[in-house]
């Protein structure tokens, strides 16, 4: 398509042989240890390791083994999961990741190094707590976070047990029990109402004056029987391995079965320090009650291009059910940047593959044979035919077949040609033919002709095709090359010459005739111009072909 040839079965090669042979889809490049670094293995990192993974995608996930909600006995509000102990879960999830391409190993990162990777391609390096490193296209941060947790003596030792945070997570299992919540924030009185839905014995003890409940919000809470201690809390007490109660700095006791404190979660993410990503508070009634990493809300993309975030690590609130799904949804979008990214890969392959002078020298070099069937293109001796001989241009000479023709009718023919290998084949063929004193070669690429820079009684191109309507440049410029009286022909396929035969390659390769007449404006005056769609038929793998083209046909004045 980027190349001056002749709709004729090339020798000792199939039409499938030869279009798979020109434009075969490259597979992606694989220039990484894994596609996908998934950094924790929690709900979220299994997630989305396993959406990946369902995508035939090669998939690392680092696990430290280090989860919030290890403390639980079992997760909450996960459909047809409840009760389940964390660390069952986590062992449910590693076996279903083994039918696919993932791999899990029990380390943490140590780093994340961004990379340089082909073109603007993001590329990472992923140092394990041991040194070990592993390259990636992507990363995937689901490291969780870890809480924050009031000044009380004994707290922390009952986290996850009886001292709890969050009513959809474990306030089933506390119903009916006596709950006291720490007030450690201005979100106090709203915690007391949810749990206030479990249980009707709230006591709401605070750690600080400045979140007493006031005003409505506090008769609300009297209105439902919620009481407050205006002193704070000192110490759990624990009798049995029992939780009952908070001993105040008066040395009061709150009875309870329960605590609940809203704890200040703060992501896991000092691997990620050498990408420059940090923390974010987050705020509730004008107070901080958690960090995050700041990640698109949609799609867990973070600041830094081909870094993703799911579950608590950008989202603190997160359920594990929540954090699962978000695992699966990132998942799916980096499998969807991937494949956009691959698609480009290919793109950039395929143009290069048609376009490109490499490909084409490659090509020639690597036949026996001729590639083209060496006759005129069909336009070329329908408008050349009546034509007293004089100087002709060929752009995209190819093997000679139009050169050649032009030659021997007497005319003295430059062969422009972006490949050495056509041109050092076209060459022999002119010296065979005894037409080489008629006939000059010149190994450059028709973008690279200078406008006026000579004059030709005859300007061809067959089959040229450029991305990008880079074809109207090109008429242009041949415009400028034909002398007064000249003609110019350009004939290319027509979009709609897409199936079958030698057709093939995309639609906006193509153009229409009518595409190119602007290139005939501004420049020398025409006598003549025919923009012209012209059918024809021509033998392919031995049957006949309906052929359309493109022609446009201008002579000058």
């Amino acid at each position: 398509m980027s190349h001056h040839h002749t709709h004729e079965h090339s020798h000792g090669q199939s039409h499938e042989q030869a279009v798979q042979h020109r434009f075969a889809a490259p597979e992606p490049v694989r220039d990484t240890d894994v596609d996908v670094v998934v950094l924790g293995g929690g709900a979220a990192g299994l997630a989305a390791a396993k959406t990946l993974g369902r995508s035939r995608r090669r998939v690392l996930v680092l696990d430290a083994g280090e989860p919030r909600n290890a403390p639980a006995a079992g997760v909450h509000n996960y459909l047809a999961a409840e009760g389940t102990p964390p660390a069952e879960l986590v062992a449910r999830g590693r076996a279903e990741l083994a039918a696919y391409d993932v791999t899990v190993v029990d380390a943490s990162a140590r780093t994340v190094r961004p990379e340089h990777g082909a073109g603007e391609e993001p590329r990472f390096t992923v140092v394990h707590g041991d040194g070990t490193e592993t390259t990636a296209r992507r990363v995937v941060v689901a490291t969780g976070a870890s809480d924050e947790l009031p000044d009380v003596a004994g707290l922390r030792e009952r986290w996850g047990r009886d001292v709890l945070h969050c009513p959809y997570c474990h306030g089933w299992e506390a119903r009916g029990q006596r709950v006291a919540v720490l007030a450690t924030s201005p979100m106090a009185a709203h915690q007391a109402q949810m749990w206030r839905q479990l249980t009707d014995s709230v006591t709401v003890v605070l750690q600080d004056e400045a979140f007493a409940p006031a005003g409505r919000e506090a008769e609300r809470l009297w209105s439902r029987g919620v009481l407050v201690a205006h002193d704070p809390a000192v110490e759990v007490v624990v009798e049995d391995d029992r939780l009952t109660g908070l001993r105040l700095a008066s040395g009061e006791v709150v009875t309870c079965d329960a605590v609940v404190v809203g704890s200040v979660p703060h992501p896991r993410i000092d691997a990620l320090a050498d990408l420059g990503l940090v923390a974010e508070p987050v705020e509730m009634g004008g107070a901080v009650v958690a960090h995050r990493l700041p990640a698109d809300p949609m799609t867990g993309l973070t600041a830094v291009t081909g870094v993703y975030a799911a579950g608590n690590v950008r989202d603190p609130m997160a359920t594990v059910a929540a954090s699962a799904a978000a695992g699966v949804q990132v998942g799916a979008v980096v499998n969807w940047d991937l494949i956009e990214a691959e698609g480009e890969q290919a793109a950039e392959h395929s143009r290069a593959s048609v376009f490109g002078r490499e490909a084409w020298e490659e090509r020639y070099a690597d036949r026996e044979a001729t590639m083209w069937s060496g006759n005129v293109n069909a336009q070329l001796a329908t408008e050349a035919a009546d034509l007293a001989p004089g100087r002709a241009l060929d752009i995209g000479s190819g093997e000679g077949g139009d050169v050649l023709w032009l030659a021997s009718r007497g005319w003295q023919v430059t062969g422009l040609e972006h490949a050495e290998a056509g041109i050092a084949r076209a060459s022999h063929r002119a010296e065979q033919a005894g037409l080489a004193d008629r006939v000059t070669w010149r190994r450059l690429a028709v973008q690279d002709l200078t406008p006026g820079e000579d004059s030709f009684d005859l300007v061809t191109s067959h089959f040229l095709h450029l991305p990008d309507g880079g074809m109207v440049e090109v008429t242009r410029l041949l415009a400028s090359l034909v002398a007064p009286g000249g003609t110019l022909l350009v004939v290319g396929h027509h979009p709609d010459d897409l199936t079958g035969g030698p057709r093939h390659g995309l639609k906006e390769f193509m153009f229409t005739p009518e595409q190119l007449l602007p290139a005939l404006e501004g420049g020398p005056a025409w006598a003549d111009v025919r923009a012209e769609v012209r059918d024809r038929t021509q033998q392919w793998d031995g049957q006949e072909i309906a052929v359309r083209d493109s022609v446009l046909v201008a002579r000058r004045a």
